[in-house]
């Protein structure tokens, strides 16, 4: 270009130069320069190819004459790469501002499905997710799902909580929603889609108390595994292994055959939510496991259709109303599902002697938080043991008065 020979326009300070070959619809292009003064000092500015810019004779005047007034007045730029870097700048803000706006109106529902939910499925069991779809569909969408991100306020989610309270929904469920939902924000916040503090952060978590306060007795559960051994011989095993070594059914689903060591009556309980733990087996958990037919060692000891089960078959909760073990009991916290076969194994552990802390390591608990709900038991014997006390003493001081002497059995 630079070869190229300069033709005046007529209009001062604006000349051009042809392109020798390249069109610009049917004339040929032309680069348009701006000349002036400023300070003395001559300053040639291009104002770039009609075919690139779409500048024109007229444009150019345009240019310069605002350049020029600028001057005059010394109100905005006086220079046309000054001119062109605010325009740059403010383009720049202008787009800041509609990526902005285009944040502001991403709905809750939107980035849930769209992004959160996507996330979620790549990183948490099926069970999880499949958990949170559900109380996302039934509860949380209904009430924010149209709210812009930005626009779920703390009473927004106040008005969740007591709609979920009037449908009787357990507190347990209501703590799940509002901790689903911070996890949305929390990843909204990680891709810069949601700024500021979560919502959630200034709503209370309900009191929860779902804590399984009602366990098998020994007769009942030999009731139990009778009708499910006529049944179903694998929850049948099922539910013998979590009565006689308390594990939780996502454990015992998750068990292969590499993990059983019948030589040392162990199961290696692999990924626990408090971590690996090894869990000891009773004679009787020991014969059900020699008695199945072991697979290779990465096969599940109990297989699902579709090789792992991701939930308890309906043949546990159909004995269980056979045996109406249930029946006319309204709080859940005192109905016996799977999960009680743990809690009774506990609580017979308890009544055999066992303390608290033994009790849990056996259940895999990372602190003692959990096995608290067993101390009134430990409390019962530790009671039974000062009332035994109490009567030896009363039968010496009884027998002192009569002119006896008493030796206690060591």
């Amino acid at each position: 270009m630079n070869q190229l020979k300069w033709h005046k326009t007529g209009t001062k300070g604006i000349r051009y130069r042809q392109h020798p070959t390249r069109k610009h619809g049917k004339k040929f292009d032309l680069y348009y320069a701006i000349r002036y003064q400023e300070n003395g000092i001559r300053i040639e500015e291009g104002l770039g190819w009609a075919s690139e810019t779409g500048i024109t004779l007229d444009k150019a005047i345009a240019e310069l004459s605002k350049l020029r007034e600028a001057a005059v007045k010394g109100e905005g730029p006086v220079r046309l790469a000054e001119k062109r870097e605010i325009d740059g700048s403010r383009k720049a803000a202008d787009e800041a501002e509609q990526e902005r706006l285009k944040k502001d109106a991403v709905t809750f529902d939107a980035f849930f499905t769209d992004t959160y939910l996507p996330l979620a499925k790549s990183s948490k069991k099926e069970s999880s997710t499949n958990r949170e779809e559900g109380l996302y569909s039934v509860w949380i969408k209904p009430v924010i799902g149209h709210l812009p991100l930005k626009d779920v306020a703390p009473f927004t989610l106040e008005k969740l909580k007591q709609i979920m309270a009037k449908e009787k929904q357990a507190p347990r469920s209501i703590e799940y929603a509002l901790a689903v939902i911070r996890q949305v924000f929390n990843t909204a916040k990680r891709s810069g889609a949601y700024l500021g503090e979560s919502p959630t952060a200034k709503v209370k978590n309900p009191k929860v108390d779902n804590g399984r306060m009602r366990f098998l007795t020994k007769a009942e559960a030999a009731a139990l595994l009778a009708a499910l051994k006529d049944k179903s011989p694998d929850v049948h095993d099922m539910t013998l292994l979590s009565l006689h070594a308390g594990l939780r059914f996502g454990e015992i689903a998750s068990l292969t055959w590499q993990d059983v060591d019948l030589s040392k009556g162990t199961l290696t309980i692999r990924d626990a939510k408090a971590g690996s733990r090894y869990a000891f087996l009773t004679e009787q958990a020991a014969d059900m496991l020699r008695n199945r037919e072991e697979g290779k060692p990465s096969d599940y000891v109990f297989q699902g259709r579709k090789g792992k089960m991701d939930r308890m078959s309906l043949t546990f909760f159909r004995a269980v109303d056979d045996l109406k073990l249930n029946e006319g009991i309204d709080d859940p916290r005192l109905q016996i599902c799977f999960h009680s076969c743990r809690h009774s194994y506990a609580s017979w552990m308890i009544e055999q002697g066992a303390d608290l802390y033994t009790v849990q390591k056996l259940l895999g608990h990372k602190t003692n938080v959990m096995t608290q709900r067993y101390a009134h038991l430990s409390e019962n014997r530790l009671r039974d043991a000062a009332r035994a006390l109490g009567m030896a003493w009363k039968g010496q001081t009884e027998q002192e008065q009569a002119g006896q002497v008493v030796n206690f059995q060591k």
